[in-house]
Order: C-alpha cells, then structure tokens, then sequence
C-alpha cells in the first residue's frame, strides 16, 4: 500500500483510491450531530472496513479521535502497535489466555457473558490490579451481550463485578438505520433499565449509537458513539439521502476491446448472447477482487459519464463491459472505468450486488494498486 501513486500502478489490474481526508470529514460531520457534548469513537474493525486500520485510524487520530473499537483482540494488538497512547476497546471481549496481552497493552475488553466476567475477575484477583473493562447489556439484538437472566444475577450478587474498573456500558441497536422502528425504542427503554437495576453500571459511561444511531436524535446518543460504516461514506440510514462524503474510487483497467455480433456470446456459459454489433471492453478485475460474481448481467460501471453495463459472468480475474455507446477514442486498452466512484458508490454497487455496501468494502482484494489521499492539515475537532 502506498501513499502517492507509483510504477506498481501500471501492473494492476485496478486503483483504489481511499480519500483520508473524506474519512477524516465524515467523522467531523457525526461528531457535530452529537448532542450534549458526547464524544465520537471509531470503529476501525475489519481493518477499517477494509479500506486500511494502519492508515485510516492515525489519520482520524491526527484529527482528534481518541477513542477506538475493533472486533478481536489480534485487530486491538495491531491497533495499539499503531497508536500508542490512545484508548481501545474490543468488542468480542477476552479470554483467560488473550487477558493478560490485553491487560499489559492496555486494551479494554467488551465483557458479554457472565462467563466472560468470571475470566476477567479471576484475571483481577491473580493480578492483583483493577482490570478496565466494558459490560455489553444485549437490548433486542440476540447477538453478543448480557441476557435478562444475566442481568438479574449481577444485580442479585454485585459482588461478581469486583475487581473490576468499569468503563462503558454499551448496547448495540439493530433497527436504526430504519428511523421509527419500533425496536429502537425499546432497546432505549431496555438500555435505560438495565443501567437502573445495576449501581455499578449506572456509574460507569453510557454509549449506545452506532452510525444510523447517532441520526435518531440525542436521547440515543449518550456519552460516546460509535459510528462505523458512515466514516466509510456508507449510507446511515435507508431512507433519506446520505450525508457522508464518499471515501471509495474503484478504478478498472481496460485490457481489451473487441467487436462482436450475433449470434457470438460472452464469458463462461454463453451468459450473455450478442443480438447486433456491439465493443465488450474486458477489464482486469474479478471476484478474486471482490467484485461479486452476483453482478453478473446486472452490475454497471462508468467509462467517463457514459454507464456501460456488465455482460457476462464475472470471472476470478475479469469482468465485460458493453462499451458500444463509449466514444471509440475512450474504450481502449488502458482506460479506466469506474466501478466504485462519485457516480456509482458501494450502496448503489451493492444494491446491484443483491447485498450491503458493508459487505462491498470489506471484501475489495488486495491485488489493487491502493492509493491514499492525505487528509489536509487542519486543527483537531
């Protein structure tokens, strides 16, 4: 990975330019929503959505982030290498054997199940040192997180948490990016309990909005969010225009153009039959690049302003474009087209995808030529 283009460019089949500084801004803009001072964390899981932890978290740190979740503890080592002096939490929790690297690394463990709680305190009491820790309370999802039964045993034995220094008490919403489902407020209410019918999780900081969250109003947004996909330029919420500045330009090379007709077909299985001339540009990305193979006859890219269909399946390394209506003098061999772009960006992909932009990020390969775009020197938020 690099941070200005180079001679490895010419050798890639696609560029991938991920804008730091549209990263940079989209944090800015949910940070600014926030009401009643709360402050805005990062989600950096999945290295960074896979658009890069090792750039993208020291650019929103530069910026003023200074708090930071990742999924598994291997992603909060990584992440500590990177930024020494910042705060971490995992979201997957801690083992009796990962305890003790995340305990030396100062890492805070996501605590979900009792069980993950007797590990930490019995790691406590061996220490002998107060061990920071989160409690996750599970308020609807069915995911990760205490149960009611779990809840009602810590508030009849508070004895459990000792040795324990607890930092967050955290909820995660399921429904958010669907304004007026009706699981939201009841997770709030759910929330609001549970932190109620437990002093010590009454004490310790309440965070709760994740991306769409923060866009339902301030009685979700707590002391500290925790917005993911929209640092990521992903759409917050299904049914309002998106706000957040795009971060994603996904560039494929033209490796080939020719002329067909009929009755010629295209790509594996004859999945596409010529009816009449027509120019298939062949470009050198696939689904070994994480361009899904769903986009078969149903995804779009864009060679300058012209949208130009995909025909054909797409293969590991290839996919065919329909180029007939492209000026000839664009459609040649080493022209770009846009798959991923201002035009066309990971919802609009992913709509054709038949999935989310979620999974459209996180699954781009690593055989892109990649391309960072600083994020501009400006005072922290």
């Amino acid at each position: 990975m690099s941070l200005e283009p180079s001679a490895t460019e010419s050798r890639a089949g696609g560029i991938l330019r991920i804008d730091l500084g549209a990263i940079v801004a989209n944090w800015r803009l949910l940070k600014g929503k926030l009401a009643n001072g709360a402050d805005c964390a990062a989600v950096v899981k999945a290295d960074a959505y896979g658009l890069g932890m090792a750039e993208v978290a020291p650019a929103l740190h530069k910026a003023g982030c200074r708090v930071f979740f990742v999924a598994l503890a291997e992603e909060a080592l990584a992440l500590r290498a990177l930024l020494p002096d910042t705060e971490i939490h995992v979201f997957s929790g801690a083992t009796a054997d990962s305890l003790p690297d995340l305990a030396r690394q100062r890492i805070v463990p996501v605590l979900n199940s009792l069980e993950q709680i007797a590990a930490a305190t019995a790691f406590a009491r061996t220490s002998g040192t107060a061990l920071a820790a989160d409690i996750h309370v599970d308020t609807g999802m069915n995911r990760l997180g205490l149960e009611a039964r779990e809840l009602a045993a810590l508030a009849g034995d508070p004895g459990r948490l000792a040795g324990l220094d607890l930092r967050l008490v955290m909820s995660h919403l399921a429904c958010a990016d669907e304004p007026g489902h009706p699981l939201s407020a009841r997770q709030l209410a759910a929330f609001h309990a549970a932190r109620a019918q437990i002093p010590a999780l009454a004490g310790a900081t309440p965070s709760f909005a994740n991306s769409a969250g923060i866009f339902l109003g301030p009685d979700y947004h707590f002391a500290l969010a925790r917005p993911g996909a929209a640092l990521y330029g992903l759409k917050p919420q299904n049914s309002a225009p998106n706000p957040m500045a795009q971060v994603v330009r996904l560039q494929g090379k033209i490796l080939q153009v020719r002329d067909v007709d009929t009755p010629m077909t295209v790509g594996y299985g004859a999945a596409h039959r010529v009816t009449g001339k027509a120019r298939i540009a062949t470009v050198g990305v696939g689904y070994a690049d994480g361009y899904r193979q769903s986009l078969t006859n149903r995804g779009h890219a864009y060679l300058g302003d012209m949208r130009v269909p995909v025909v054909g399946r797409v293969s590991m390394d290839l996919i065919a474009l329909d180029v007939s209506q492209a000026p000839a003098a664009a459609a040649v061999p080493g022209a770009l087209v846009d798959l991923l772009g201002p035009q066309h960006d990971a919802d609009a992909l992913a709509a054709e995808a038949q999935t989310i932009g979620y999974e459209i990020l996180t699954g781009l390969g690593r055989r892109f030529h990649r391309v960072y775009v600083p994020a501009k020197e400006s005072q922290p938020a």
